[in-house]
This record gives C-alpha cells, structure tokens and sequence, in this order.
C-alpha cells in the first residue's frame, strides 16, 4: 500500500535498525515480532532492556561487564590471577572463556586505538590495567583483534609493559583448523609462519 505509514511502528523499526548489522528488512522482521508478543512478553523484553541498561557496569578491577561490584572471574578464587589477557570488547572476553582453556583474568579494553576514528589510548582502559600490574601479575596477553588497529593497541601496550620486567605475549594467529592452504591470504599465511610451534 503506497503511503502506507503506522508512525510507531516505523519508529520501532528505525530503532532496531540503528542496531550493528541489521538492515531494514531484518528490522522490519524484528518489529512485526514484537508487535506479535502477548503484553505480558512485551513488558518482559522492555524490563529486560531496562534492567540491564540500569544493572549492568563495568567491573571495577577489569572493566568487564557485571551486575556487581566484580565480575565473576575476578571474584573466583580459582582463576590465575598472574596473567591477564587483554582483550577490546566484553564479547571477545566471551569467545576466549567459551574455549574451556583459559584459566586467567582478563581486561577489557573497550575499543583499540584508531588514530583516524580519534581514539587514542587515552579513551581505553589503560590506566585501569596499569594500576593492576603488581608484583602478583607475570604475563600479560595481548589478545586484540588481528587487525591494524588492534595490532597498533597491542604494540603500544607492549612498548609501556616490557619495560615492567612483564612477560608480553600476542596470540597466534595462522591457519584455521580444517582450512586449506590455497585458500589462506598472504598476511595469514605469514602470521602462521611466525606463529609456528616445534613438534
């Protein structure tokens, strides 16, 4: 229907197409979704927006996400407290727990330093980890995104670590497991080469 236009319903839509990587016809989906709940599962997903713009804040100690006053990894008694792993968002912090293997701390940067978007280190949560590095703490692991700013972020943290007497690492990146030579680019390929472990 041309000029067909209910004003909150394209308001929704326009909200949920403000959000990462949905495009307006997945925004319209998402709408007419919620247009479908029932009120009581409606007034459900809106507290839950709610609460968690209003619960959720960074951790005091590794400026990861939480509803208290730490998060659960730096409140566990068990967790190494001797390396921390640098990661830019909460949700790389995520994929890293999702491994199983992980067994120290982390620290979340929010964002990398992007001289070109005006982000400097200035605008991450570098004072935040300098003040954790104690006598306690022996490795620090850089595990920033493989990209030119995440390198550049990790560089930088190296440069202002090592001189500490800190142990600095850089994940390694390389070939995917169950992934074709031929069909890796040159810069993965070369990081896998750098990357290499003796057998």
């Amino acid at each position: 229907m041309a000029g067909y236009n209910v004003a909150p319903l394209e308001n929704l839509v326009e909200q949920f197409e403000k959000m990462p990587g949905i495009g307006y016809k997945t925004a319209q989906r998402l709408a007419y979704y919620v247009l479908n709940l029932s009120k009581t599962e409606a007034e459900n997903f809106s507290k839950a927006i709610t609460d968690a713009h209003e619960k959720i804040h960074y951790c005091r100690v590794c400026c990861n996400l939480t509803d208290q006053e730490l998060c659960p990894v730096c409140r566990s008694e068990k967790r190494d407290k001797s390396v921390i792993c640098v990661v830019e968002t909460p949700r790389d912090a995520m994929a890293m727990e999702a491994t199983n293997e992980y067994k120290g701390t982390y620290h979340v940067l929010h964002g990398a330093i992007s001289p070109l978007n005006d982000i400097g280190p200035d605008d991450l949560s570098v004072k935040e980890l300098l003040s954790r590095l104690t006598a306690d703490v022996s490795e620090v692991i850089m595990a920033t995104n493989p990209t030119v700013e995440g390198d550049a972020t990790a560089m930088y943290l190296s440069r202002l670590l090592k001189p500490m007497g800190l142990k600095v690492t850089r994940l390694a990146y390389g070939i995917p497991v169950g992934g074709d030579l031929e069909y890796a680019d040159q810069v993965t390929l070369a990081r896998a080469l750098e990357g290499r472990n003796e057998l």
